[in-house]
């Protein structure tokens, strides 16, 4: 594992299970059991990490391995239910997040998959769970869609026989862990020449240091302002789910009134759903801000099928003391602006790498520490998945939607995940049990969100056009 993924493998407790998840709606007949596990079966040899489980090593004198599963069972793995007919989308996502509160068995392959029948309207779902050690939100993607087809009438390959590699025994893996962790310290160092010899010109040596520290002056700012930190707090083994939709034509339509980019938009309608929720419980006051870990993919176009993960983060306050949502939009979009000029997420990159430099024993500490230890410096997670814009199918049925599941950690009680298929965005809402009952404000406040800004839209773009007419129209002749 690398250290990133060993990090989150780490991390995990009873209270805070560490997979992704997604839910996919599909339009029927609902398809047997024995066809979606025949599917998965066939495509498990371009996955091989499905069928490997975590092998830790004694003391954590080495990060964890991956080792096939001499007992890999399919049938463990995918698994069949339903919701009594006919199912809403209350039932949906109930079902979804008792199955998403519930931790993965590291004995086993991290991964589990549910086909739910009974939906209204003849519809069924794939609920999927996999730990975020062997994969981030964009391989996550790509691996969805090996399950998926782009057409309608695929055929289902024959699959190919496997057999379980020997597992290497506990001897050799505290050997080759030992060797890793004085190792791989000394490699690192030894690479910094080599980027410095790359660094061709002194313009290069200065864009590579403002990689690291160009952002640090932003943050600090960011930092002092005054944030909801009534959003945090210890965190349960139960999960409330729910979720919100958006569409790419509103978006385009605030994007022409107002600027910004699709993610500034989105962002601003979050601002308004936790807006609406500290309002609510009577906690919300001027200028003051929820701030959000957005991460960002270091993922070049060439490592789109690697099974682990390359993210960076950058800090942003949402403006929730704010009334006006034009300047909520105009703040957020201000401060996208500057990330980009300061290379945060760049600069973050290099910090998280500097974590291959920790002997994996005291980076499992700190792994543990820096999640469990009571910050209130971030309130929420905000995690934007592109996907595709052209329709997908499995054993030839369309697929609908897709929700995002992203997990709760530390005393950041509540994440937001974002989907965006076809036209469509959607956005997966999770929240610890005890601690966010009134969830469902969230999702209604995002909503709410897009709905006052497309109005403000319309609104502007009428003046435009009225004052238009205005200009075109020609002055009436006197006789």
């Amino acid at each position: 594992m690398s250290s990133l993924d060993a990090g989150f493998y780490f991390i995990e407790d009873e209270n805070v299970p560490m997979h992704v998840g997604s839910v996919l709606v599909f339009d029927g007949p609902v398809p047997s059991y024995g066809d979606v596990i025949r599917l998965f079966v066939s495509r498990l040899d371009q996955v091989p990490r499905y069928r490997q489980k975590v092998k830790a090593l004694p003391f954590h004198v080495g990060r964890p391995v991956w080792v096939d599963d001499d007992h890999f069972n399919i049938l463990y793995h995918v698994r069949h239910t339903a919701v009594p007919s006919p199912g809403g989308e209350d039932q949906l996502r109930n079902l979804a997040g008792r199955i998403f509160a519930q931790k993965l068995d590291d004995t086993k392959p991290l991964w589990e998959a549910w086909l739910v029948e009974g939906l209204e309207g003849g519809r069924w779902a794939i609920i999927s769970k996999v730990h975020h050690c062997m994969i981030d939100g964009v391989s996550g993607t790509d691996m969805l869609q090996l399950m998926l087809d782009f057409k309608q009438d695929s055929a289902v390959p024959e699959p190919k026989e496997w057999t379980p590699a020997r597992q290497p025994s506990t001897l050799d893996l505290v050997v080759n862990g030992v060797r890793d962790a004085v190792v791989t310290p000394v490699q690192h160092l030894a690479a910094l020449p080599a980027v410095a010899r790359n660094l061709r010109s002194l313009s290069e040596i200065v864009d590579f240091g403002k990689s690291v520290l160009g952002s640090l002056p932003g943050t600090a700012r960011r930092l002092v302002t005054r944030a909801a930190t009534s959003l945090n707090g210890p965190i349960g083994p139960h999960r409330r789910w729910v979720w919100a939709r958006a569409n790419l034509a509103e978006i385009k339509q605030i994007r022409t009134a107002a600027g910004g980019t699709v993610n500034d938009v989105i962002l601003t309608a979050i601002t308004r759903g936790f807006r609406d929720l500290l309002e609510k419980r009577g906690e919300l006051t001027e200028g003051m801000v929820v701030r959000t870990m957005v991460p960002v993919s270091m993922r070049k176009a060439d490592q789109h099928n690697e099974l682990n993960n390359r993210v960076s983060a950058v800090l942003v306050n949402l403006p929730v003391g704010e009334a006006d949502p034009v300047k909520r939009l105009a703040s957020i979009r201000a401060q996208m602006d500057d990330l980009k000029s300061s290379r945060q997420a760049a600069g973050a990159d290099v910090i998280t790498n500097l974590s291959n430099f920790a002997a994996p024993t005291l980076m499992a500490l700190g792994s543990r520490t820096a999640m469990r230890f009571p910050q209130q410096i971030l309130q929420t997670v905000t995690t934007n998945v592109p996907g595709p814009r052209i329709p997908l199918y499995m054993l030839g049925r369309p697929l609908v939607e897709m929700f995002p599941y992203v997990p709760v950690a530390s005393t950041i009680r509540i994440t937001v995940g974002i989907f965006s298929y076809l036209d469509r965005f959607t956005f997966g809402i999770n929240a610890d049990f005890d601690g966010v009952p009134d969830v469902q404000l969230l999702a209604d406040g995002i909503r709410a969100g897009f709905d006052e800004m497309v109005a403000l839209a319309a609104e502007a773009a009428e003046s435009t056009a009225a004052a238009q007419k205005v200009v075109d129209a020609k002055p009436e002749t006197t006789a």
